[in-house]
């Protein structure tokens, strides 16, 4: 009983720190993105490129393994399904690959666009104004040669060309 009370507690601080809320935040917005890029890629995409191959529907490309209650050919999956035939659904699969290709390709440009960002605010960040001394590590300007605290004589590190 000790245990599993030592276990929720320990359970507990590590889900309030703030990495679980935002991992859980990210999770939920991950999902409502990935319904987006389905409908993209099912409703927007694959249909202008089914026209262009000739009116083919992706979704409704498959290969029957074994027949159902009524033999096939099966005009569409769901005719397929609805007779319980064993189906590959290599169509359903190719949609799948190109909702990836998107989600991946935002993903990157996400981690591209924060890591310029990162860089940028780098760039810009000032100078801290103060430094701890590594004798006596009170908090001391950053140009100070000496310590006023501890007195102790701090090299500053020479500048090459």
């Amino acid at each position: 009983m000790l245990l599993i009370r030592v276990m929720l507690k320990e359970f507990k601080q590590f889900a309030l720190r703030g990495n679980v809320i935002d991992m859980a935040v990210g999770i939920i917005v991950g999902g409502a993105f990935g319904t987006i890029v389905r409908s993209l890629v099912s409703d927007v995409i694959m249909p202008p490129i089914g026209v262009l191959i000739g009116n083919v529907d992706f979704s409704n490309l498959f290969l029957v393994i074994r027949g159902g209650k009524t033999p096939p050919p099966y005009p569409t999956l769901a005719a397929a399904k609805a007779a319980g035939a064993v189906t590959i659904n290599y169509g359903a699969f190719f949609n799948d690959i190109i909702s990836f290709l998107i989600v991946a390709g935002a993903v990157f440009i996400l981690v591209r666009s924060i890591n310029r960002f990162e860089k940028q605010v780098l760039e810009f960040s000032p100078e801290p104004a103060t430094k701890p001394c590594p004798f006596c590590f009170s908090t001391i300007p950053a140009k100070a040669t000496r310590c006023p605290q501890c007195t102790s004589d701090l090299k500053v590190p020479e500048k090459t060309a």
